[in-house]
């Protein structure tokens, strides 16, 4: 069968690779996809904000199946759009994609159905907001309500730091803001919980511990994720069920409710407080650099999976895993996430020789001319499994070493809350 593939992203090169090893994929197109994915798929440079050119390409090549990457062309309703012309789709609606495209939608659902989640005030304008302020404790959370490629919120230790986030966001540093958050901070330890969805069944996908920060000690600006291990060092079976009983099922209710079921990935991202779980957030697709961090794990063959969703099939998949422990590091351009140059040439990539349990997803990558180059923040993902984390860490500083690419940086402490 041919699969399509949408993004650019480490996601969506570590999906492509995961397909690769089926026996059922015959072909695999990307779009408009990475360096990484040109060597196991076609790359195709097509407009995703017209829905309809995609379309048209979807039904002239005959291919049986898309999955969405990111999340913004599932906010915008592209699974609705395609699923008219009888495209096979795995990804959620754009109704229940509201989980991740408005925050304030989501914290609706928490107060309507009980869910455990950070006390919250919704506001309209900086001066309510502000205002607001005077009487908050320290330290506060501030969000963009609207999609911000994970990088919409602040962790304000005073007054005046939230004053700024305030600003940024009403001022439009993540597109335009008519409403923000402002939020209890919870004091506690971040897991990332997935599931997978055909709309009546779920099961889960595995866990993860995401590392946001920029530096190491997990201090500096918040990014879209500097690496991750999986499983998260929290989980266990109490939690486990706590999470599915106290939060997913009253989400998935509250769905039910508004006209209609999940289908897709669901990433919850969870605060774990002694043990009980607090939502922070919900993203409708794999998280990146999780996915990256968890797909290498799976035994069983992602295409059953992903048809079973599509074909409300996934009671009868069972889904299977190495048992192995796995370590994700990104490595960045330097700058990000501020300002960094784009177009860095990537020279030393041809000496890295990768065992079987080692793995180099890209990310923001192009390639021309036969070159490499960095054009985006995050720009590539090393990931090795083993039976122990400080093992696969040290697999993985080598390989970085390897590559010496002076446009990079990466943090060498992720998992080092676990790794003694």
């Amino acid at each position: 069968m041919k699969v399509g593939i949408i993004g650019s992203g480490g996601r969506e090169h570590a999906i492509s690779q995961t397909l690769k090893k089926s026996n059922k994929i015959d072909k695999i197109y990307c779009f408009p996809g990475n360096a990484g994915t040109k060597d196991i798929a076609e790359n195709i440079n097509i407009d995703l904000n017209s829905f309809e050119i995609l379309k048209n390409f979807i039904l002239e090549k005959k291919i049986d199946l898309i999955i969405v990457g990111p999340e913004k062309p599932l906010v915008e309703g592209l699974v609705d759009y395609l699923e008219k012309f009888k495209i096979k789709v795995f990804g959620p609606s754009k109704i229940a994609a509201q989980l991740e495209g408005s925050k304030i939608f989501t914290k609706q659902i928490c107060d309507k159905y009980n869910i455990p989640t950070a006390n919250f005030g919704i506001f309209e304008n900086k001066k309510d907001a502000k205002k607001f302020l005077k009487s908050t404790n320290y330290p506060t959370v501030v969000k963009a309500d609207n999609l911000a490629s994970g990088k919409g919120v602040y962790i304000c230790n005073n007054e005046n730091d939230a004053i700024i986030a305030i600003d940024e966001i009403f001022n439009g540093k993540f597109g335009e803001a008519n409403k923000l958050l402002i939020e209890e901070f919870l004091k506690g330890e971040e897991m990332s919980f997935f599931t997978v969805h055909d709309g009546k069944t779920f099961k889960t996908f595995d866990t993860a511990q995401d590392h946001k920060r920029v530096l190491e000690g997990d201090k500096g600006k918040n990014t879209g994720g500097m690496g991750a291990y999986s499983p998260s060092r929290l989980i266990n079976k109490d939690l486990k069920n706590k999470i599915i009983d106290k939060i997913i099922r009253p989400t998935l209710k509250g769905l039910e409710e508004l006209g209609t079921k999940y289908k897709g990935f669901l990433y919850t991202g969870l605060m774990i407080v002694n043990n009980e779980p607090y939502l922070i957030e919900y993203n409708v697709r794999m998280g990146d650099p999780e996915c990256q961090t968890i797909l290498p794990k799976l035994k069983s063959d992602i295409t059953d999976i992903f048809l079973a969703c599509c074909e409300d099939q996934l009671d009868k998949i069972n889904i299977e895993w190495t048992g192995k422990k796995s370590l994700c590091i990104v490595v960045c351009s330097k700058g990000y996430p501020e300002e960094f140059k784009k177009n860095v040439e990537i020279e030393n990539l041809s000496k890295i020789k990768l065992d079987k349990d080692e793995f180099l997803f890209h990310a923001g990558t192009s390639y021309r001319e036969n070159k490499v180059y960095a054009v985006g923040g995050r720009v590539l993902n090393f990931v090795s499994l083993s039976e122990d984390l400080k093992s696969a860490r040290n697999e993985i500083i080598n390989n970085v070493d390897k590559l010496n690419w002076n446009g990079g940086f990466y943090r060498k402490d992720i998992g080092y809350k676990v790794i003694n």
